[in-house]
């Protein structure tokens, strides 16, 4: 095994952007209206500096910070939570990411504690503010050790998890509580095959339950007859996301009871986070049924990923680009240790961090029934200026970036590139060029 030279961080600088979106993001009982783009800058003893991107999301990764707060509070307390951190690794050496983020998470959860004056703050809070420095810890690693490709980059004890090479990734586009049945229908016309598709209406628990389930009818009357080659039975999958919003097994049950009466229940493949995790019911049971129960914000770390496993979810939707890649590593070889399926989830982030979550997708294996990559993506139907943000790109042109026929080509070009991600853009770079990490 090659041994890692120690780096040492010489330097660091942060700096963040304003995305407005193209409407309100409503979901967990708020709306997001725009989405802070932060970027880290470290530069080693040796020169090398190196520009890591993270997309800040509030209401997903705590929706009682965002609730108690303004918009730009919470996200203010997170961006102030990413300055902690490059305090604290600047003049710090490391030969491995991994272990520097375990070193400094504890100490970042507390102090987003202290200054959000929430003693329950989520770890996965914590690890949103993280991202973007993570990720240039890994191009700082990866410079530094000359190497020049995703995969000669992540550490050989965590390659098993990510042992797939697919050529197509589905593009899986989101859907609020309430989409209308054209926009459905319109997004499998134009050949997008799997859609995540909100539950959890709003009131209580009854009147939810009665909306889901005619939600679902009208679902399966408009689409379900439609095919794909990419899935087993040749039907429409649906992925389903409750975020937490079932308070009981019992509730959720009755939903896929109706789903079996009106013949949708063979379609159903994923069921996201139904519960709120203070729930430990066992799930196998709904697993039972022939379907995927997801643990996505539950799963903070591997070590929460575990719990959801023994409780018996049958997948985890990695986030590397809101729980860190260091994190998605970790859970990634877990899930691979017990046998457990993944796939990669969204955060409504830039086309570049799009890219970094591919990079993983595009590795892990397919969910059974489903014979290709996995990945959510929503950006580009939620920010007002995404054909600008698609200039940040080092790679504008390069065919993965692009979804044909709902589905990104991840061929030969993608994985000797690997997705344009180790490479650095020049919109970013420009930011530093007179406020250089300091």
């Amino acid at each position: 095994m090659k041994k890692m030279v120690p780096i040492k961080i010489d330097q660091v600088n942060s700096d963040f952007e304003r995305e407005v979106l193209r409407r309100p993001f409503g979901f967990k009982g708020g709306a997001m209206t725009n989405v802070w783009q932060t970027m880290a800058c470290l530069q080693s003893e040796s020169g090398i500096r190196k520009i890591g991107l993270g997309t800040q999301n509030v209401l997903w990764s705590d929706s009682t910070v965002f609730s108690n707060h303004s918009e730009s509070g919470g996200n203010a307390l997170m961006y102030a939570m990413s300055e902690r951190a490059l305090q604290l690794i600047k003049g710090a050496s490391f030969t491995s990411p991994i272990e520097l983020l375990d070193e400094i998470l504890p100490e970042i959860l507390s102090y987003g504690k202290q200054i959000s004056s929430n003693p329950d703050l989520r770890t996965t809070f914590a690890l949103n503010a993280l991202v973007g420095i993570d990720n240039a810890l890994w191009l700082l690693y990866a410079a530094e050790n000359g190497m020049t490709n995703f995969d000669e980059m992540i550490p050989e004890a965590y390659r098993p998890g990510l042992s797939a090479r697919h050529d197509k990734v589905a593009s899986i586009p989101a859907l609020g509580y309430g989409t209308s049945l054209e926009e459905i229908k319109g997004l499998v016309d134009d050949g997008f095959f799997i859609l995540k598709i909100k539950i959890g209406a709003p009131g209580d628990q009854d009147q939810m339950l009665e909306k889901d389930k005619e939600f679902l009818s009208d679902i399966h009357k408009s689409i379900g007859h439609y095919e794909t080659p990419y899935s087993n039975n040749g039907k429409i999958p649906y992925y389903f996301d409750a975020n937490g919003r079932y308070e009981k097994k019992e509730t959720l049950l009755r939903f896929l009871d109706h789903a079996e009466k009106i013949g949708a229940l063979e379609q159903i493949s994923v069921l996201e986070e139904p519960f709120w995790e203070q729930n430990e019911e066992d799930v196998r049971d709904i697993t039972a049924r022939d379907l995927f129960v997801a643990a996505d914000e539950s799963a903070h770390t591997d070590k929460d990923a575990l719990i959801r496993i023994e409780q018996g979810y049958s997948t985890i939707a990695l986030k590397a680009i809101a729980k860190t890649l260091s994190m998605t590593l970790k859970i990634a070889q877990l899930a691979h240790e017990k046998n457990i399926q993944c796939f990669c989830a969204d955060l409504t982030v830039n086309p570049i961090l799009v890219d970094w979550n591919k990079s993983v997708a595009a590795r892990l294996p397919a969910l059974s029934g489903i014979n290709l990559g996995l990945l959510e993506t929503n950006g580009w139907q939620n920010y007002r200026d995404w054909s600008r943000m698609k200039g940040y790109l080092p790679l504008q042109n390069a065919s993965w970036t692009e979804t044909v026929d709902g589905v990104y080509s991840t061929g030969k070009d993608f994985f000797e590139l690997s997705g344009g991600i180790l490479m650095q853009s020049p919109h970013y770079e420009k930011m530093f060029e007179e406020n250089q990490c300091q």
